[in-house]
């Protein structure tokens, strides 16, 4: 298996656009914190509030909590702007009303890099992907097209950015490149450790222990980036 490339440098300003709360803690947390400490931009978009993603917690008080949740994980690692698009959580549909809010963002925030979740079939190891994270990582893809064709949504009234270089794809079973987050996994742990009411009602697991569930995947993959705590990207060319 190959080694994981260095990540590109040559940025300023990056978008993560996910389906819910805690989606970006799983990992890319920690490699926004680096990109922070370096001086570069980074805005989180959720398409949802997390409010159906906790079983016993009824959606109309779960999506503030969830939210406040966020909020207080992106501080951690130094992003201040997060919106939220409102789509239902559970069921958002791949569709134009989808794409138009995404393209939108990205016209607003003119990214050079777009952050978003693993969108496969299948999680490393086969374990089944959400709908959400399908629908979300497949709309982000047409979404950043979109935005660059004055033609498409002008309904929007905001002039188009063409300036996306690469879709970061973080949780990839096909991951490509990688960052050294030796400076900034603590910082990750803890954006992760910030969705309290959520780690509660996974319940007992290995996903519910961010400290253990991080270390180990960022150790992993750093036997494919010289031996240090690293998070892994699928860099896809925009």
């Amino acid at each position: 298996m190959a080694d994981y490339e260095q990540m590109p440098t040559d940025w300023d300003r990056a978008l993560a656009i996910v389906a819910h709360p805690d989606d970006l803690e799983y990992g890319a947390s920690a490699a926004i914190a680096r990109w922070v400490d370096e001086g570069r931009t980074v805005v989180y978009v959720l398409a949802s509030r997390g409010e159906a993603g906790i079983d016993g917690i009824a959606p109309d008080e779960c999506g503030p909590l969830r939210e406040r949740e966020q909020i207080e994980a992106a501080r951690i690692v130094g992003v201040s702007e997060v919106e939220f698009l409102d789509h239902k959580d559970g069921v958002i549909e791949y569709g134009l009303p989808l794409r138009r809010d995404l393209a939108a963002a990205i016209r607003r925030h003119k990214p050079e890099l777009v952050i978003t979740l693993n969108f496969a079939a299948s999680w490393p190891g086969g374990y089944r992907n959400s709908p959400d994270h399908r629908n979300v990582g497949e709309a982000v893809l047409d979404a950043v097209g979109d935005a660059g064709n004055r033609w498409i949504f002008t309904d929007l009234d905001l002039e188009p950015w063409s300036g996306v270089r690469w879709v970061a794809v973080a949780g990839s079973s096909q991951a490509t490149h990688a960052v050294d987050v030796e400076s900034s996994l603590d910082r990750g742990v803890a954006s992760l450790e910030a969705h309290r009411a959520y780690l509660e009602g996974l319940g007992p697991g290995p996903m519910s222990e961010p400290d253990t569930f991080l270390r180990d995947v960022a150790r992993q993959a750093g036997e494919r980036f010289g031996g240090k705590p690293t998070v892994a990207f699928e860099l896809l060319p925009a």
